[in-house]
């Protein structure tokens, strides 16, 4: 009996699950089968998981935006400060370069400035240097700046400072100017044009340096050359006044530095070349030159033997050995007193010094001036000879002070001592 049961019940099948819906008269009624349960669960789940996602991206989606609008405002924020700071580096980098140029637009119209002045003082010194060189001073060049237009395109090609139009840069390129441009290359170029305007400082210093100098030199040659013209003249028992139209001065002693003053250096050297003029002028008068140069002195001045009577006697003069026909030239400048036969000086020239001073020139053979006639040291008179009382050929010479017989021979020796002084334009 059981067993039969049991067969009854596995073999029997089962009813699917119906819904039911009556509405009035309609009546419809849905079999439920196992996939159409699967198939809504399923997507039921589906819309859910939908509806989690979709609330959650809602309530999210905000934050997300706020945060990405809040990094674009700093990113803009960044770019616009950056932006602002090269800009403000630009207006610095142009203002200094503003400043750097009127700079040395100043220091470039000092150094021109500067420049002329070196310019104009040697147009100053030509006239100086001119009368040294004439009076026989050493009278080297003196150094002049170059042409100013050589400075100003040397200060441009090596300074772009100097340039007539300020650079510009392009917006473009603001985000990408290098912060340490500004420091490197305005240095190089600031450091180039310091270094050009030293170099031509130091340059035109040199030459104002070298001018001062020249002046100094010059001053002091002139001074000492007429120092020892008058020396070698008081040693001869001459005197030349070098300050007889210089008036007394006085007043406190305020010292000072001459070589700052160019007015006074100038001055100075104009009062030494005056004094050397007057030394030598005055010593050209002077008869110290040798009447008979190279010939050898036969008889000195004082007692001798007379070489016609034997008798003791004066010799009022120098004897020089000289032939017949060789020349005779003035020891010093002056006015032809006497030009002719004079008994027993034979054929004599006389020349008046001034300062009561004069000279003769005796036994010639021919006379080459007049009386009257002005004559400069060293020019011919005429020509050696054997006239008047005489033994032979030879040249009687003799320099007197108001008629009084001096010895010729310091006078000669001075005129040793300063020949290379005495040499005439």
């Amino acid at each position: 009996m059981k067993q039969v049961g049991q067969s009854a019940t596995f073999g029997r099948r089962t009813e699917p699950h119906t819904i039911i819906i009556a509405r009035g008269e309609e009546i419809r009624h849905f079999t439920l089968t196992p996939w159409k349960v699967a198939a809504l669960g399923t997507v039921c789940t589906a819309i859910a998981i939908c509806y989690l996602l979709a609330t959650s991206y809602l309530v999210l989606r905000d934050d997300l935006i706020g945060a990405s609008v809040a990094r674009q405002a700093r990113m803009q924020q960044a770019y616009e400060d950056r932006i602002s700071a090269l800009r403000a580096q630009v207006d610095r980098i142009t203002s200094r370069q503003l400043l750097d140029q009127k700079l040395v637009e100043s220091k470039v119209s000092e150094l021109l400035e500067r420049q002329s002045m070196l310019s104009q003082r040697h147009g100053r010194l030509g006239p100086l240097l001119e009368r040294a060189a004439e009076i026989g001073a050493d009278a080297a060049p003196v150094p002049v700046p170059t042409a100013k237009p050589l400075i100003k395109a040397e200060l441009k090609s090596s300074n772009p400072l100097l340039a007539d139009t300020t650079p510009q840069i392009p917006p473009s390129a603001l985000s990408l100017w290098p912060i340490r441009h500004e420091t490197a290359n305005d240095e190089t170029a600031a450091d180039r044009a310091d270094t050009l305007f030293r170099s031509i400082n130091t340059s035109l210093k040199s030459i104002e340096d070298e001018q001062i100098a020249r002046l100094s030199k010059l001053t002091e040659e002139a001074y000492r050359t007429a120092e020892e013209i008058s020396d070698a003249l008081t040693d001869a028992g001459l005197t030349v006044d070098q300050h007889s139209d210089q008036a007394a001065t006085g007043g406190p002693l305020i010292p000072y530095d001459p070589s700052t003053n160019f007015d006074a250096r100038v001055k100075e050297l104009d009062d030494a070349l005056s004094t050397l003029e007057k030394a030598k002028s005055a010593a050209l008068k002077l008869p110290v030159s040798n009447p008979a140069p190279g010939r050898a002195v036969t008889s000195t001045f004082g007692p001798r033997r007379d070489p016609l009577l034997g008798s003791l006697a004066l010799h009022s003069g120098m004897d020089f050995r000289s032939s017949v026909g060789q020349p005779v030239r003035a020891t010093g400048s002056g006015k032809v007193i006497h030009a002719g036969w004079n008994g027993g000086y034979g054929r004599m020239v006389e020349i008046d010094h001034g300062e009561g001073l004069t000279t003769r020139y005796a036994h010639m053979s021919k006379v080459a001036v007049a009386v009257g006639q002005t004559v400069k040291a060293g020019e011919l008179l005429g020509n050696s000879g054997n006239s008047g009382r005489s033994t032979g050929p030879h040249l009687h010479y003799e320099v007197r002070r108001n008629g009084d017989a001096l010895n010729p021979l310091p006078f000669i020796k001075a005129g040793r001592k300063i020949q290379k002084y005495l040499h005439q334009s």
